[in-house]
């Protein structure tokens, strides 16, 4: 006799696709529809996800994307007056003959201010330059924990660094596009040493 709650003892069978019930189930058991004797509290199975297949797995966040500007207070006008930004912090260099512009949306510049990221970098020469459209964008910028094992791994894979970190801190590749791409060490440079601290440039950036 068949305990309770239990199915009877009899014959199982495993009924083909016509007959509209799965492998295993019990003979002349009909399948729910649309949902149908289904627990609707019970979360549905999500089917596994495979692991993308040669990707490389970094330590890396975005920093801040560098534009050129001809008239600094027209920019600022543009940026924040009109388009919301607001201004992080400022840097003039006297020697090198430029200024340098921090903005972060309003919903960033917490974060932007803590964290020195995500930012728009306005950079003014002083010296009068007339910039193409290619011109105009400057470089998009990450910081990585180690800047020297991060320009190793990118040679290895084809990538040309046209600015080599001599000194420990800063480097520049480009995108295929030709895109400039700024690589910054984590928290200050790291002592200089050899291939890199007597690598030449190549092309620009």
């Amino acid at each position: 006799m068949a305990e309770l709650g239990q199915p009877s003892a009899g014959p199982k069978t495993s009924l083909g696709r016509g007959n509209g019930a799965a492998p295993g189930r019990y003979a002349g058991e009909r399948l729910p529809r649309n949902g149908e004797g289904r627990n609707l509290l019970q979360p549905i199975p999500k089917a596994p996800v495979r692991p993308q297949t040669g990707v490389v797995v970094v330590s890396m966040r975005y920093l801040h994307t560098m534009v050129r500007v001809t008239n600094i207070e027209q920019s600022l006008d543009f940026y924040c007056n009109k388009l919301g930004m607001q201004e992080v912090s400022r840097r003039e260099d006297q020697a090198g003959k430029y200024t340098l512009v921090f903005l972060a949306a309003p919903e960033d510049k917490s974060k932007a201010t803590s964290d020195r990221a995500p930012l728009l970098e306005l950079t003014f020469n002083w010296d009068p330059e007339k910039y193409g459209e290619g011109r105009n964008f400057g470089h998009l910028a990450f910081e990585v924990d180690d800047i020297y094992a991060t320009c190793d791994r990118l040679i290895k894979s084809g990538v040309t660094i046209n600015r080599p970190p001599r000194d420990g801190r800063m480097a520049f590749i480009r995108s295929p596009d030709n895109i400039s791409i700024e690589l910054l060490q984590k928290g200050g440079a790291q002592a200089k040493k050899e291939p890199w601290a007597s690598m030449p440039n190549t092309g620009k950036w």
